[in-house]
């Protein structure tokens, strides 16, 4: 498939991104022949949208501060058969999207996810955060089972049935935590490419903290984790319970087949009440992971209303099956 035969949006988030913005538009324009880009303005207090307009870019505004705001509202309003999704700082190399696209639709896939190679004298990851994305892409690939090379690259291209089937509950920067989950448990076919990665022009500043974000991001797995893996979760609560109840119990039946008498009634009924919730906790992880199931039983029946990236529709050009 051409990719010139296809619709190709780029949704491009920024907030106070003036001194990149313009930049990240024309590569994109330079790199892939057609592309509409659409830059989205949250909240900006600079010019950021007078150079994106300037610069061939279709500006938007979203209101609600996050780029999961944005996310969620991009995905509503564009109508595309690719979507790219490049941060606004010019940190990453616009120049790979025609291989991410050309990937995309060779696959076919559903999303292909850029990780970043950074540039050997730059100094584009931050104190700990190259750290902090190792530690968070080993949590998840151990609580969903799958490997993670960057969860957190903000340089992507997905196809219209990944984004068209994406709940984006997210507000902030987990979006991309989401958007690594959500492919992993509808288990669509996904590859990587490795992408420059380089530092912020001059005269623009990180919207990360390090720690906040970081924790945010943390809960979000844990959150997901519960949602996604509620057998094992809540199992984990449950026996744990269990143990306890079952250390606590032993000297007291030890005592009484002894003795005949029961002195610390307090401890035996901690022991009930601990061996109660371990039930309980079991029975939920039951209940949740029957729901879970139906959840993405029915995501997956709305991800297949939509054809694959590039695939004709019979019922829109006649063709019988």
């Amino acid at each position: 498939m051409d990719s010139t035969e296809l619709r190709i949006a780029a949704v491009v988030p920024c907030h106070n991104e003036e001194a990149a913005v313009a930049k990240v538009v024309t590569d994109l324009k330079a790199a892939v022949p057609g592309i509409v880009v659409y830059v989205y303005d949250n909240l900006s207090t600079d010019r950021t949208a007078e150079r994106a307009g300037a610069a061939g870019a279709i500006v938007r505004y979203e209101n609600t501060k996050g780029k999961g705001n944005v996310v969620r509202r991009a995905f509503a309003d564009i109508e595309a058969d690719v979507y790219v999704m490049i941060d606004g700082d010019d940190t990453y190399e616009a120049s790979a999207a025609p291989l991410m696209i050309k990937t995309l639709l060779d696959g076919p896939y559903d999303h292909v996810l850029g990780v970043r190679k950074q540039d050997e004298q730059a100094n584009a990851y931050r104190s700990g955060h190259e750290t902090g994305n190792k530690v968070l892409n080993g949590v998840v690939g151990k609580v969903f089972g799958e490997n993670v090379e960057d969860m957190l690259s903000g340089f992507r291209v997905f196809s219209r049935r990944f984004v068209k089937s994406f709940p984006a509950v997210s507000r902030e920067f987990e979006i991309e935590t989401e958007l690594t989950v959500h492919s992993l448990h509808l288990r669509v076919p996904q590859t990587a490419v490795q992408v420059g990665f380089r530092d912020r022009p001059a005269g623009s500043e990180s919207k990360l903290r390090t720690y906040r974000d970081g924790t945010k991001i943390l809960a979000l797995i844990l959150g997901l984790a519960r949602h996604e893996r509620p057998v094992a979760f809540y199992g984990l609560f449950g026996t744990l319970a269990w143990l306890v109840s079952i250390v606590l119990s032993v000297p007291i039946v030890i005592e009484f087949y002894n003795t005949g008498e029961v002195p610390r009634f307090p401890t035996l009924f901690l022991a009930f009440t601990l061996v109660l919730l371990g039930s309980l906790a079991w029975t939920a992880g039951l209940i949740l992971d029957g729901i879970r199931r139906s959840r993405h039983e029915a995501a997956r029946l709305i991800y297949l209303r939509y054809s694959a990236v590039g695939a004709a529709d019979p019922a829109t050009t006649g063709e019988r099956r």
